[in-house]
């Protein structure tokens, strides 16, 4: 069971494959940063497309031997967008990137439906695995940024995707914590409705692999101190392998809270889609982005 972010470097790194990630618009330091350290590492292989001589500067700017990277030349970043995704739906690439093109044009080459990446009839949604000091084992957390309030539907996917990563991690039965305000059922919090038949799915092999239950706070799906005080029966029991949230006014504030207050670090991706695909703000720090290829890069091994 791989418990931290550095573990899941290593686990790739270990693989001894090497996996060629494209990006889209890819004159960003921050992704350049991250790229150089995974092709120094050994496990990528990286395709840049943007404008050649802005990626050449950046690369230059920062110490990076552009050389170590194949940069096809694009004018425009929404074309930029589309090669990268024919790239990887050609099987010319196995990871797709965001580089500094703009999330709605990225989404749009992703989405397209007669050459983009999504898999028919799946729900688009975003896993992350975070990394906290305080807690013994990485959290995997969804949805924090694509589905603003997910539907009974979307959220059964959600747990689906989160359960096929964390089993990726080595966590052969997760325990999901399906996060309310409170523990207790109430006609008040509409999802306590859609938790209830999740539950009974999960319990009845609808929703495989896993251990579920809720509504539950936080202070329940992770602490077992907190458990043992409320004599609160729950088969997570405190601990919580997947957290999944009712919306993303819930979830996105909450794993930003970690990031800032808790020193986490996270690894995320897109799900639903035919091959990984790394979307992250273009704020987000080197680090986060080179987590974020290495996750990719394990989400395309077989079972």
């Amino acid at each position: 069971m791989l418990r931290s972010l550095d573990e899941l470097v290593d686990n790739v790194v270990n693989s001894k494959r090497k996996y060629t990630v494209t990006v889209a618009w890819a004159q960003d330091p921050n992704t350049l940063g991250a790229l150089a350290r995974a092709v120094e590492m050994g496990f990528v292989n990286p395709i840049l497309i943007g404008d050649r001589d802005q990626i050449i500067k950046v690369a230059g700017d920062m110490n990076i031997n552009a050389g170590n990277f194949r940069i096809t030349h694009v004018d425009n970043e929404y074309e930029a967008a589309k090669l990268a995704v024919e790239m990887v739906r050609s099987g010319e690439a196995d990871v797709l990137m965001k580089g500094l093109v703009g999330t709605d044009k990225f989404l749009k080459a992703v989405m397209d439906k007669e050459k983009g990446l999504m898999e028919p009839g799946a729900v688009m949604s975003y896993v992350c695995a975070v990394q906290v000091p305080d807690y013994h084992k990485l959290l995997f957390v969804t949805d924090t940024a694509v589905i603003p309030f997910p539907d009974l539907d979307q959220k059964i996917a959600m747990a689906n995707y989160a359960i096929s990563m964390a089993k990726r991690f080595g966590v052969d039965k997760p325990k999901i914590a399906l996060i309310g305000a409170s523990e207790k059922m109430s006609r008040h919090f509409h999802n306590s409705v859609d938790y209830a038949v999740m539950c009974k799915m999960a319990d009845r092999g609808q929703i495989k692999d896993c251990i579920m239950d809720g509504p539950l706070d936080i202070f329940l799906a992770c602490d077992k101190e907190s458990v043992k005080i409320k004599s609160v029966d729950t088969a997570v029991g405190g601990d919580a392998d997947i957290l999944l949230f009712p919306s993303l006014e819930s979830c996105n504030p909450f794993y930003k809270g970690l990031m800032l207050f808790g020193h986490g670090e996270l690894a995320g991706m897109l799900t639903g889609t035919t091959h990984p695909v790394v979307l992250m703000s273009r704020s987000e720090s080197e680090n986060s982005k080179f987590y974020c290829i290495a996750l990719a890069c394990k989400m395309t091994e077989k079972n």
